[in-house]
């Protein structure tokens, strides 16, 4: 996790709306479900199953995870 570059909220803001980007929402259950805080246009996918989503992104795009 340490090597796992970090994007700060104001450089997400910067580039949100670039077809390059790809925002996954990997909150669990209630913290999920009951946010009222959620990114527009963010995919949301099971954090425990990404063995099972992380093929249907193209390779080519920058991902961010978010959580909080």
């Amino acid at each position: 996790a340490q090597d796992v570059p970090r994007m700060a909220k104001d450089e997400l803001k910067a580039v949100i709306g670039d077809p390059d980007l790809v925002i996954v929402d990997v909150r669990s259950g209630r913290d999920w479900s009951a946010s009222e805080s959620k990114i527009t246009g963010a995919v949301r996918e099971e954090p425990k199953k990404a063995a099972s989503w992380a093929d249907k992104y193209e390779k080519d795009k920058t991902f961010v995870l978010y959580c909080a």
